[in-house]
């Protein structure tokens, strides 16, 4: 069994960008670059109080969306919104732990529907094989994949009830395209993850909902920190990277304000690498 049916379902007819009948070169004088404006836009932003998540959480307010930030802890999470809004920017803390079905659905029930979802919730337990234990595929298995697999389900659920379009990013990582030492149960969920994403940007094109990942090298956070501390590893990493440097947090900003918006109209089920040339080896 290969798990496809033998008869795919039938698709709905989507609207073409031109006429069938119409030149490629037809109305050239008229192209205008799409927006990667958000104005108008509801953006849920999780793992928003820090490090990729805090950055993701300004690029969508600095282009224009009304932005919800998501973290388990209120710690931080309510001078995070404060910043934005000093910013111009209209945005507003929600605590929640993504890891909770129950309290995701309800924290989600009452709320419009979110156009834009943009999970960095994200955990790691490197180690040997040998050496892991059953809590640390646990841990890392419930935020890295349950999590994203919960927000994805109410965040589309919402938006198909709706009939509005919509993107869906998840942070994945370049090792959800490659292994690692001591990055077993990583590796694994983030290769989960873009599976995840594929199959369900397969289900919700139809609704016109986009869903793809966005995979950053290591990038100087609050998580990475300790690890690259470490002379030896640090110059590991950097001999990986064709860009020589660790990645900083503003690296990522772009990459998503551009998978939220019109400007990616016909991209999902894609990994948009940011990893300064790691995967490219």
């Amino acid at each position: 069994m290969t798990g496809v049916s033998a008869s795919p379902p039938a698709r709905p007819r989507v609207a073409e960008p031109m006429a069938s009948d119409a030149s490629p070169e037809a109305g050239l004088d008229k192209l205008r670059t799409p927006s990667f404006r958000l104005d108008g836009r509801r953006a849920l932003v999780v793992g928003a109080s820090r490090g990729i998540g805090l950055a993701a959480a300004h690029a969508l307010s600095q282009a224009g969306a009304r932005v919800t930030l998501v973290a388990r802890s209120a710690e931080g999470l309510e001078q995070a919104a404060h910043a934005l809004r000093e910013q111009g920017g209209q945005a507003e803390p929600l605590v929640l732990d993504v890891t909770d079905p129950v309290a995701v659905r309800q924290a989600l029930a009452d709320r419009a529907p979110y156009q834009v979802l943009l999970n960095s919730a994200g955990t790691n337990r490197p180690g040997l094989l040998r050496d892991l234990q059953d809590r640390d595929l646990d841990a890392v298995t419930d935020l890295n994949i349950k999590a994203a697999f919960y927000l994805s389900r109410e965040v589309a659920g919402r938006l198909v009830d709706a009939g509005l379009p919509g993107s869906i990013i998840h942070v994945s990582s370049q090792m959800g395209h490659v292994g690692g030492p001591k990055r077993t149960v990583y590796c694994a969920s983030k290769h989960a993850l873009e599976g995840l994403c594929k199959a369900l940007a397969w289900e919700l094109g139809p609704s016109g909902i986009r869903v793809n990942t966005l995979c950053p090298t290591f990038i100087e956070t609050e998580l990475t920190r300790p690890m690259l501390a470490d002379p030896a590893f640090r110059d590991y990493v950097q001999s990986r990277i064709a860009l020589g440097r660790i990645g900083r947090v503003q690296d990522v900003m772009g990459a998503v304000v551009f998978l939220a918006s019109d400007a990616s109209a016909l991209v999902t089920g894609s990994a948009l690498m940011v990893d300064g040339g790691w995967t490219a080896a």
